[in-house]
């Protein structure tokens, strides 16, 4: 069967599985080794050279999953990302960013590209006016986040690609919130896929992995960095990885749902003053985000109104965590300001729309009802 007539469930459950000729497994086998034979072998395989049996197999599930040629694993979304990074920009280039991106990416890119001599300039908007509006003589590189994270913004995936090829400039995506369930960027002309596959890849809070796709000709420049820098995964944790993302499609799947009933609730709640979610008729770029989207997805961030106190209120809950990280089966909320933009200035998070009281709202797996009744008894316990 050809990868590309399979569906979604099937390509997460047996591309990239390893088959166990001897003894015929249900379940792919770790390979363990940080050492393999050099002489006599097509492939000289070493964990920092991302070629080892289970690093292999991973990444042709995640590239089938992108439709893409070739993809990558990292130890983590930063590793991975910065890795993409090096190897398209070097000194003297210039790359155009989403002005409304995940904190940590944003931190990399002002603490670290001045000491390269690498040029950056942040969007003012994400429209693509404001994308064309930024490009210069030097611009290599175009790097979008869509939905973005915190405020769930949607960029036009499909301008971008077109701008990026029009001008010659290679176009990348941070495709983490929307997962390749619900978004196919390459499928709308995107050249490079990043993912936190620590999110909705593992999808069980128990694993740090980032992954990038592309085609050949582009993820072999990545190849050549990444085997100098040693951002490789251990194949313990590849393995872990490969497992969880079985049920990717019907996890994912199952939280777009839940996210989508409790961002209608809660939009209608008298204690909440907004809620961000593209799936929300009321979202500015509802029609883009049913163009260009699947589903939705499981994320989506509100804001309280003024005389409640956020802290308070996820402290209060009793079900839902307040959590770090995201996109586990389990729901999570957390504040921005304090975790994933905290590395920000509260000047720059207040020009981006990131207020102290912005909740983020990872949705999981659970009975609706039951999340509804312990927001509803927080908000109870905090008035």
């Amino acid at each position: 069967m050809k990868k590309k007539n399979l569906g979604l469930n099937t390509v997460c459950t047996h591309v990239g599985e390893i088959q166990d000729e001897q003894f015929k497994g249900a379940v792919s086998p770790i390979y363990l080794s940080s050492s393999y034979q050099f002489m006599d072998v097509d492939v000289k395989r070493y964990p920092r050279y991302f070629n080892t049996p289970n690093q292999e197999y991973l990444s042709k599930k995640i590239a089938a999953l992108e439709f893409t040629e070739s993809a990558m694993i990292f130890g983590s979304g930063m590793a991975a990302i910065s890795h993409m990074f090096l190897a398209f920009l070097k000194a003297g280039d210039h790359i155009v960013v989403q002005n409304t991106i995940y904190g940590g990416t944003t931190n990399f890119i002002r603490e670290e590209f001045p000491k390269l001599n690498i040029e950056f300039t942040f969007t003012n908007g994400y429209s693509i006016e404001d994308f064309e509006a930024a490009i210069q003589p030097n611009t290599k590189l175009i790097h979008i986040e869509t939905p973005s994270n915190p405020l769930l913004t949607i960029t036009d995936i499909k301008a971008i690609a077109k701008l990026g090829k029009d001008k010659g400039i290679v176009t990348s995506i941070d495709n983490t919130f929307a997962s390749p369930v619900n978004q196919n960027p390459a499928l709308l002309g995107i050249d490079l896929i990043m993912h936190s596959a620590t999110k909705y890849f593992g999808g069980h809070s128990d694993i740090c992995a980032g992954a990038v796709a592309g085609s050949d000709v582009h993820m072999e420049r990545i190849w050549n960095v990444s085997k100098n820098l040693g951002g490789s995964l251990s194949d313990f944790t590849v393995w872990m990885l490969e497992r969880s993302m079985k049920t990717m499609g019907l996890r994912v799947k199952a939280q777009s749902k839940n996210a989508l009933k409790l961002a209608k609730w809660l939009n209608k709640l008298e204690a909440v003053k907004h809620v961000y979610y593209p799936g929300l008729k009321s979202h500015p770029e509802h029609q883009l985000a049913k163009k260009q989207m699947k589903g939705f997805g499981g994320m989506l961030s509100f804001e309280l109104k003024d005389n409640l106190n956020p802290e308070a209120f996820q402290k209060a809950l009793k079900l839902i965590k307040p959590s770090m990280s995201l996109a586990g089966v389990e729901s999570t909320v957390l504040s921005p300001s304090q975790t994933s933009h905290s590395l920000l200035t509260a000047s720059q998070r207040k020009a981006l729309g990131i207020h102290d009281g912005l909740i983020r709202f990872s949705v999981g797996i659970e009975n609706v009802k039951d999340l509804k009744a312990d927001i509803k008894q927080a908000l109870k316990h905090i008035k």
